[in-house]
């Protein structure tokens, strides 16, 4: 069952932690999360799952910033989020959508627990100018049942910023 807007206000900081939170960014069942300035993007067009591909910052500037077609552009949500009891879920919004910009190429399913900053996908169809603050998707909430284990990563949780694939880790465990 997905939690209504009024749900996930009434376990906000007990069950669900959201930081900044304004009101106004709180959906009938969703909440708005909004676009941080910084981006990254890989240095290298061929990547290797069993390497640390090494990415370059990017700044998006108060004018905005064009992002190119068929290139993947990694940003992260201003807000931190923190999920106790329920399982997180990510979603671009319709009218980002209609205008060509995936946010999430695969990675909208969080985990029971899981603490920090939302790592988005970004994609474009064609080029398109984005502004850092913009409500670029939502969260919204899932109840679980039965018994859970609550996310524990040494990938990815708890981050600080912007995070590029950290799938080289698990070749490492192989060895």
């Amino acid at each position: 069952m997905i939690l209504s807007g009024k749900e996930i206000k009434k376990k906000l900081n007990k069950d669900i932690f959201i930081e900044p939170f304004n009101d106004a960014q709180l959906n009938p069942n969703s909440y708005n999360l909004r676009l941080h300035e910084d981006l990254l993007v890989y240095d290298k067009n061929h990547l290797d799952m069993r390497a640390e591909n090494k990415a370059v910052k990017i700044t998006i500037p108060p004018e905005g910033l064009v992002l190119e077609q068929h290139k993947l552009y990694l940003g992260r949500t201003i807000e931190h989020t923190i999920t106790k009891d329920c399982v997180p879920m990510l979603e671009g919004r319709s009218s980002i959508g209609r205008l060509g910009l995936f946010i999430h190429v695969t990675a909208g399913f969080g985990d029971v627990g899981f603490s920090g900053f939302w790592t988005l996908e970004m994609f474009c169809v064609q080029p398109i100018r984005i502004y850092a603050g913009v409500e670029i998707c939502q969260i919204f909430y899932h109840t679980i049942s039965g018994e859970y284990d609550h996310y524990i990563s040494n990938k990815y949780q708890n981050n600080t910023g912007v995070q590029p694939s950290l799938l080289y880790k698990d070749f490492e465990k192989e060895l």
